[in-house]
């Protein structure tokens, strides 16, 4: 069931937003080469906490780190482990932030150093790829719209969305209906109603979007190795458009 929210709590996840948004801005300085991922977790939890946050993955469903570390082939869900971010990588960086009861999810991907060209395409173009889905999203517009504005656009550059993992609705759990694809048919699935907060991430590969899970049981990988991307905000859908609330 979808939950749309008031203005108390739109306001209220502004606020766990804008903490959600310094802690990104933190890690992804910090995902130098030979920055250990252990670090950058434990930077994100340390910075959630001061604020008054509280980190929304840590622990949910099992999942045991603060902020999501995926490296090259790995789409979501990196386990920080102990890896070593390397010259040439690209990481996501994905965290969520439980602040007042309501949850905020964002998400970037960064360069390590210098990267290849194709790299830097890739990262660029899951950027874009979320902005042309902001252009169709407002009161009334459908899951499908979404999808179908970031499937075009990816696939137009050469890459491709991944399927099994979508969006979804957010604020009062860290998944709430609706699912929000990154692919689809303009006018099918859900309509969108004002009020309804939801995350927006197009999560791209650079050859095809097969995935397969590692045997952690958390970190979802394309399954011919290719690099892939992800780029992630929370905003709430309004009667004209958008307000993003993880900026």
């Amino acid at each position: 069931m979808m939950r749309v929210k008031t203005a108390a709590e739109i306001a209220t996840l502004r606020e766990g937003g804008q903490i959600l948004a310094r802690v990104l801005a933190l890690v992804a300085k910090a995902a130098v080469p030979g920055a250990k991922a252990a670090d950058l977790d434990a930077l994100a939890e340390r910075t959630i906490r001061a604020a008054g946050g509280i980190p929304a993955f840590k622990n949910f469903e099992g999942f045991p780190a603060t902020l999501c570390v995926s490296v090259n082939r790995e789409v979501v869900h990196g386990l920080p482990g102990d890896k070593v971010l390397q010259e040439g990588d690209i990481v996501g960086l994905d965290c969520g932030v439980r602040y007042g009861d309501l949850f905020t999810d964002a998400a970037i991907t960064v360069g390590v150093g210098k990267i290849s060209k194709d790299a830097k395409k890739l990262i660029s173009v899951t950027e874009q790829a979320f902005r042309e889905a902001l252009k169709v999203i407002k009161a009334g517009a459908t899951t499908g719209d979404i999808g179908h504005a970031v499937q075009t656009y990816v696939e137009q550059h050469g890459f491709n969305v991944i399927r099994a993992l979508v969006g979804h609705g957010v604020g009062h759990a860290v998944h709430e209906d609706p699912k929000v694809p990154n692919y689809g048919q303009p006018g099918t699935g859900t309509a969108l109603p004002a009020g309804l907060v939801i995350a927006v991430e197009p999560m791209v590969a650079a050859g095809h979007w097969q995935v397969q899970t590692a045997l952690d049981k958390w970190t979802v990988m394309t399954a011919d190795g290719g690099l892939a991307a992800h780029y992630e905000h929370t905003l709430v859908v309004t009667d004209h458009g958008y307000d993003i609330l993880t900026i």
